[in-house]
């Protein structure tokens, strides 16, 4: 059985291979972004509710945009739609960039930035994603999700030490800067993609089309299943509204600990990822989606008692591990599952559940950091994850005995 990472989509796919490698590189600066946000508006307030806050503020942009921009994907050239929103969020970046020149301290600007990052972000991620298995046969989706997930995941263990480290030498700006700079990078892939118009029957966006969506996955257990899994980890015990007190208060350091902490779990994402061979082998999905989020709840509520930073780091990277592998699986059953004219929909939904619920999770880990403590909401947050996902196993017995299904994952 294969154990290293599988990287036949780069080879089969030189459109795929630009897609990846761009957009892997703006996700870097994407991730220098977003600890430079966090590291700033805490600096500013001092308040871990504050930084919560940022999450709350892209809620409710991922959340319409996610489910809206799923039916644009659907029926638009996504090709199109992904290098309009693309360029929505280089603006974006460009605006925090001039914001951190100009020495801006009003939270609201912050907050307005990253909900119009949040709303285009929500349509360029589901656009991206039903790109994917237009580019390579279904046989190699599992290898290009463990390709698409490593990659982000570099993302997150470089993005949040670089831009730690640059803000601690140079300032905020000059992380900003640098992810103006890497997204151009992604926007010169999408460009290179060939045209995407839609497949099959075109239903036109708009609330129609979104409905049909979300009764189509009512219908489904086994995708649904992996939807409410994730939202159970994201929503109970999601801890990044928390690394800068625990940074602080916890271990006694500062930005570059907020920046170790950022980058711990995308380290352990690495490893697993880098042993991703056998994915392929796997025929019981659902079941392994439940351990991977069980373990991460178990790993989280390790991290809020571990006595020193060497070991919260080894509790971090535990997680990260097993959030890649959740994320593996989840993305495999969607794909493969759903036909093309209602993936755009699908992974509509998909981004609201892993890019806006957490942004939820965030404000409620930060409202409970702020009521209870740092480490004692840790703890909660990583318990009442593992309760979720056992009563998520008793009540959905369809998506826990989920068996791929072999002709799903060939030409």
């Amino acid at each position: 059985m294969p154990l290293l990472l599988d990287v036949s989509p780069l080879r089969e796919s030189p459109a795929y291979r630009r897609m990846f490698v761009g957009l892997s590189l703006g996700q870097l600066g994407q991730q220098m972004t977003a600890v430079a946000v966090a590291i700033q508006i805490y600096d500013i307030t001092g308040s871990s509710l504050a930084v919560g806050g940022v999450g709350l503020a892209m809620l409710l942009p991922m959340v319409f945009c996610g489910l809206y921009g799923g039916a644009l994907a659907d029926s638009l050239d996504r090709r199109k739609l992904a290098i309009v929103t693309a360029l929505g969020l280089w603006i974006a970046s460009g605006a925090l960039l001039v914001v951190s020149i100009f020495h801006v301290t009003d939270l609201w600007v912050f907050y307005l930035i990253v909900a119009v990052q949040g709303g285009l972000f929500a349509v360029n991620a589901p656009t991206r994603q039903a790109i994917i298995p237009r580019l390579l046969p279904l046989r190699l989706i599992p290898a290009a999700n463990a390709l698409g997930t490593g990659g982000f995941n570099i993302g997150l263990t470089l993005g949040p030490l670089l831009g730690a480290a640059l803000v601690a030498w140079q300032g905020y700006q000059a992380a900003y800067a640098i992810d103006v700079l890497t997204y151009l990078i992604a926007l010169w892939a999408l460009f290179k993609l060939p045209p995407m118009p839609p497949q099959g029957p075109v239903q036109r966006a708009g609330l129609r089309s979104v409905l049909d969506g979300l009764h189509y996955l009512k219908g489904n257990q086994v995708v649904l299943g992996s939807f409410v899994a994730d939202m159970n980890a994201m929503l109970l015990s999601s801890p990044r509204a928390l690394f800068p007190a625990a940074a602080v208060v916890v271990f006694a350091g500062g930005a570059e600990t907020v920046g170790y902490l950022q980058a711990a779990p995308a380290v352990g994402a690495l490893v697993a990822l880098g042993l991703s061979g056998w994915f392929g082998r796997i025929k019981r999905h659902g079941l392994v989606v439940l351990v991977a989020v069980a373990c991460w709840g178990v790993a989280i509520a390790a991290f809020g008692l571990a006595p020193g930073l060497t070991l919260g780091l080894i509790c971090l990277a535990a997680a990260g591990a097993a959030d890649s592998i959740s994320s593996v699986f989840r993305g495999t059953i969607l794909q493969a599952a759903t036909p093309d004219e209602m993936r755009g929909r699908l992974q509509g939904v998909f981004i609201v559940v892993v890019a806006g619920v957490p942004r939820l999770g965030d404000f409620l880990a930060g409202s409970l950091g702020e009521a209870i403590g740092t480490r004692p909401a840790l703890v909660v947050c990583g318990c009442s994850c593992v309760v979720g996902i056992l009563i998520i196993s008793r009540l959905m017995p369809k998506f826990r005995e989920y068996i791929r299904v072999e002709h799903a994952l060939v030409e």
